[in-house]
This record gives C-alpha cells, sequence and structure tokens, in this order.
C-alpha cells in the first residue's frame, strides 16, 4: 500500500471525499467547514472535537505529501481545501463510484460489514444489492495496485465479518466495532427484533445524511 495514513488523516481526507460528493457546489472546504465536517456526529466513528489547529496542522502534512491541495476561492482570501487521495487529474489512482463510496465510508467510520456499508455507502454512489457491495469489496481487495481493504475475522456472534480499509492500521486483533452486528436467526427463520431495529437505525441515517446534503445544496 503505497498511502500510510493516520487516523487524523483518515478523517480529513474522508471528509473531502464525502463533501465532493455530496455537496459540490461548497466544495472544496474551508478550514472552518472541514473542521465542522471532521467533527459531525452522522456517519462518522468514533465521534470527535477536533479543534481548527489540529485539523490544520494535519492538512499541513497532508498537503507535504501531495495528499492536499489549497485553494483559494474566487475573489476571496480564505483558503479552501481539496484532496489527491485519488481520481485526480493526472492521479494513478483511480477508483470507480461505488469502490470510492465504499473507502470513503471506511475511512469515516472504520471498518464495516457489507450489509453496514450497503445502507451507509448508498448516499455516495448506487448499490443495486448486497451482492453489488460484496463484488465491489472483492474488486478493492484484489486489485493490482492494491489491495485496499482487507476481509477481517469474524466477530463471535456476528452475522457477517467485517473490512476495514488497508490505508490505515488495522483494527487490534478482537477489536469489536461499535455497532457490531447480532448474530441473524437461523436460515428461512424471521430477522430478530434487535436485527430489524438495527436495519431501521440504518435506513433512518442513512436518510438524513441525505437530507442534510439537500440542505446543504439550497442557494
Amino acid at each position: 500500500m503505497p498511502v500510510s495514513l493516520s487516523a487524523l488523516d483518515a478523517r480529513v481526507l474522508g471528509c473531502l471525499i464525502e463533501k465532493e460528493i455530496t455537496t459540490p457546489d461548497q466544495y472544496p472546504l474551508s478550514l472552518n467547514a472541514l473542521t465542522n465536517a471532521c467533527n459531525q456526529k452522522t456517519n462518522r466513528h468514533p465521534v470527535l472535537e477536533l479543534g481548527e489547529q489540529a485539523v490544520q496542522q494535519t492538512l499541513d502534512a497532508l498537503s507535504k505529501r501531495h495528499l492536499v491541495m489549497e485553494r483559494s476561492g474566487f475573489g476571496s482570501r480564505v483558503l479552501k481545501y481539496r484532496h489527491r487521495l485519488c481520481n485526480g487529474d493526472h492521479n494513478p489512482l483511480q477508483f470507480s463510484p461505488q469502490e470510492l463510496a465504499v473507502v470513503c465510508e471506511l475511512l469515516l467510520r472504520g471498518a464495516q460489514t457489507p450489509g453496514e456499508l450497503r445502507n451507509r455507502a448508498q448516499r455516495l454512489a448506487p448499490f443495486a444489492d448486497l451482492a453489488a457491495v460484496e463484488a465491489t469489496l472483492e474488486q478493492l481487495a484484489k486489485r493490482p495496485d492494491g489491495p485496499f481493504v482487507q476481509k477481517l475475522a469474524r466477530q463471535p456472534g456476528a452475522r457477517e465479518a467485517r473490512y476495514a480499509q488497508l490505508f490505515s492500521e488495522l483494527p487490534a486483533p478482537g477489536e469489536v466495532a461499535e455497532e457490531e452486528e447480532v448474530a441473524e436467526p437461523a436460515t428461512g427463520a424471521a430477522p430478530s427484533l434487535a436485527t430489524r431495529v438495527r436495519e431501521l437505525e440504518l435506513a433512518v441515517e442513512a436518510l438524513k445524511e441525505q437530507l442534510a446534503a439537500l440542505q446543504g445544496t439550497r442557494p
């Protein structure tokens, strides 16, 4: 893996990628806007309370590695920032919309199951079904210029194994995600109440993110 990111690097780049997709009219981001994005309470794990100084230091370090570019707005002295992790002009690292959506969610929330990614990444790129998410993860894991994701050992009682992005260090062995899924009933049985509630929570969270993105594009 040619790029190695710290936890703060991953949060900053994940936020820049996310906002480029969801609020293109407000992208690139100012330091203030990026700090707010890093500290969002939705679609982030863990939730952070970063100050602008910490975000600026991270941006400076990423800029030296050519992973972030400074841009000043037309007629404005406020510096704005865009990522250069992938998909830019002359950038050798190119992701499809689905691959980028999965990478972005893994940067923002850490290791997740395909089911969680299906619910959360829909706001960034369309996925026909769970099989499409699994196919995207497989592509990212086997790309000749990668791998970019890795399947983790399934946690005891979990329905699905989680996947982690490989730009950062992998979770420590035995680490349990904040929202690990509970075991699924036997094939053919109805989903448990806990499973149905979790699926509804994920769907509501995805709708909130879509609504926030739409409100952010209003003049």
